[in-house]
């Protein structure tokens, strides 16, 4: 049994890279905010579709339509946050976290309505093929998604920690208040921060489009483990978004080999209890007023 644990942890690490993604997206829009949107898995899934509309659609490559996917999720998550958030912002959680399902949910219905449940397949930009290390296989779609979230990582570690805009960031991310009293438009910022969080999720539904089956669930079981990676790697950490997707990933593969099939699904609400219960902040969480 050993002997597949290779295996196992590998293909752990390629799934896990997808969560990493998620929860990376979803890390820059609460570091900016302190909301989670908790319907950002269907703007993953309507980054998904708006790159296969543009290259099955008008026939343009892969990469310009990943290009114009962000580029209009970034104009949706700009206009969902200014429109549909913002002047609810001062409300109770629950009505922020309400909104955000209702337009995750609008956002799926209308995919719904155009695409049915047909399921499609989003062409890649390379040729598939798979690699031998030993007796572990790794395909071109695990590095290709590999080497994407560990580019943006390190881009937007570069921003986050070495930029002006990272500290304007870290100072909206600590106080709305005193960011405001120095100058800082703390509406246009915030609105600035969902639209790159949403196309950074149009960014994940292009890769997960690679592997799995195009439909206008495929946001929903992502977003669990996104959060749950979140969850654990700690709230406003981009590494720990990136360690907590690893691990995840890993995690569910193991227990589902070793244990039962049934810890795929269940493995995100398990690590998400537990990790609320045991260390709230997770592994690398900063203090700051969580906003759902």
């Amino acid at each position: 049994m050993l002997s597949f644990l290779p295996q196992l942890v590998v293909s752990g690490i390629a799934s896990g890279m997808l969560y990493a993604l998620m929860a990376l997206s979803m890390t820059v829009g609460y570091r900016a905010t302190t909301v989670v949107n908790f319907g950002h898995g269907d703007m993953l899934m309507l980054g998904a579709y708006a790159s296969y509309v543009l290259v099955v659609g008008f026939g343009l490559p892969v990469g310009p339509a990943v290009v114009l996917a962000a580029a209009l999720l970034f104009l949706v998550g700009v206009a969902a946050q200014r429109f549909l958030m913002q002047p609810i912002i001062g409300g109770p959680h629950l009505s922020l976290a309400m909104m955000a399902l209702a337009v995750g949910y609008a956002l799926r219905g209308l995919a719904r309505i155009e695409w049915g449940n047909d399921v499609l397949k989003l062409p890649r930009a390379y040729p598939s093929g798979a690699f031998m290390f030993g007796s572990v296989v790794v395909t071109t779609d695990d590095l290709v998604i590999s080497a994407a979230v560990l580019a943006l990582l390190v881009a937007l570690y570069v921003v986050f920690n070495m930029t002006a805009v990272g500290r304007v960031i870290q100072a909206v991310f600590q106080t709305q208040r005193g960011a405001a009293l120095v100058g800082i438009n703390v509406r246009a910022f915030h609105a600035t921060m969902w639209g790159v969080a949403a196309a950074l999720g149009a960014v994940g539904g292009v890769l997960m489009a690679l592997i799995v089956p195009l439909t206008p669930d495929i946001g929903v079981a992502t977003l669990v483990r996104g959060f749950a990676a979140m969850t654990l790697g700690g709230f406003g950490s981009l590494q720990g978004a990136v360690i907590g997707g690893l691990l995840l990933g890993i995690m569910e593969k193991l227990l589902g080999f070793y244990v039962s099939t049934v810890f795929i699904d269940i493995t995100a609400y398990l690590v998400t209890i537990l990790v609320l219960l045991i260390r709230p902040k997770g592994l690398f969480g900063q203090h700051a007023t969580l906003r759902i």
